[in-house]
């Protein structure tokens, strides 16, 4: 008898394209990671009600490598059965399971929108369950976005702990920088208050942006990365990634983020 999953039932909406920019910095920052792994395995953990991510996940890694393979792992049996008529094995297919990623031992774990919906107190020891069962060198990307995937955020976490925040926006519909205030992981949500490095990070970001105004003429692309070019040579360790900041994306250390 299998034990019962790690977890608990989450809401489980999605949408189609709603993990698009997860996916497309998953391609860029981690292909290598994929591309390297002696077996190229992907867990998409907390698929929700529709098998729409895995499907949309396993295609946008394919570029990377032709044999990958990804296996949505759901709690709730009911969307496990109903996820079965998208399965193409060996190439994806759905397993019950929760934390305990179901027995499997895959390179990465796309976790997002997931711990959101638990308390701050089980983010800890969701992060151990899952990393303690990663393949050697494996990664477990942990994160929240909006319900059209125009918003968002995620941290690389590793068996150390997390290593790595990114943003990022659709810039057409991006407001100001303290926007991404709604959508930071569970681990720093409760943390966006003043005194703690991911406030002090968006309020430089957002002040950036105010003072890159000029360079709207040119575009929302160019303003946000004159922004991020600021903010990183005001000090913050972002990573030079001009192309991705025009993209309304940008990393940088969990240790300038968090405590």
């Amino acid at each position: 008898m299998n034990p019962r999953p790690l977890g608990e039932v989450t809401r489980g909406t999605t949408n189609p394209n709603r993990l698009r920019r997860v996916d497309n910095w998953i391609v860029y920052a981690l292909g290598p990671l994929i591309r390297d792994a002696p077996e190229p395995l992907v867990v998409d953990l907390g698929y929700g009600a529709t098998p729409t991510t895995a499907v949309e996940l396993r295609s946008r890694l394919a570029r990377v490598r032709r044999d990958v393979r990804v296996v949505g792992v759901e709690i709730d049996p009911a969307r496990v059965a109903a996820a079965s008529a998208a399965a193409d094995p060996p190439w994806l297919e759905f397993r019950r399971g929760g934390f305990e990623l179901a027995g499997l031992r895959p390179v990465l774990v796309r976790a997002l929108n997931v711990l959101r919906q638990y308390d701050e107190s089980a983010v800890a020891g969701a992060w151990a369950a899952v990393t303690s069962r990663l393949a050697p060198g494996g990664v477990l990307i942990d994160g929240t976005c909006d319900e059209l995937g125009r918003l968002g955020s995620w941290l690389t976490v590793t068996g150390a702990g997390p290593v790595r925040l990114t943003l990022a926006a659709r810039l057409a519909t991006l407001p100001r920088p303290a926007s991404f205030a709604e959508r930071l992981p569970k681990a720093l949500i409760h943390r966006n208050v003043p005194g703690e490095p991911v406030h002090d990070l968006l309020r430089a970001l957002d002040d950036a942006w105010l003072s890159a105004a000029p360079y709207a003429t040119f575009g929302p692309r160019a303003r946000f990365a004159a922004a991020v070019a600021a903010t990183r040579a005001a000090g913050w360790p972002i990573a030079h990634e001009p192309r991705r900041w025009r993209l309304g994306e940008l990393s940088l250390p969990w240790p300038t983020t968090g405590s």
